[in-house]
């Protein structure tokens, strides 16, 4: 049997209130596992980096309604607002 592939729902950052998009990039940041290079990076300019990134559209939102959860991915989000 052949496994569907996951569909995400793009989620425009300009959606969000300020409340919850600065919720969701801390959340994010704060993984286990995210890279910032040699240096450590203080929490403020790690979220001010990626809201930056959101903002120029190198990186994006998704909500992935399998797992019920939110993650940022690299890239623009693609006409349509699905994957």
């Amino acid at each position: 049997m052949e496994e569907a592939s996951p569909e995400f729902v793009w989620v425009p950052y300009t959606e969000l209130s300020p409340e919850l998009l600065c919720a969701v990039v801390e959340s994010f940041v704060l993984r286990e596992g995210t890279d910032y290079g040699e240096k450590e990076l203080p929490l403020d300019e790690k979220v001010a980096r990626m809201m930056a990134q959101l903002k120029r559209g190198e990186a994006s939102i998704v909500f992935d309604p399998d797992s019920d959860s939110v993650t940022i991915l690299p890239g623009r989000a693609p006409a349509g607002g699905k994957r």
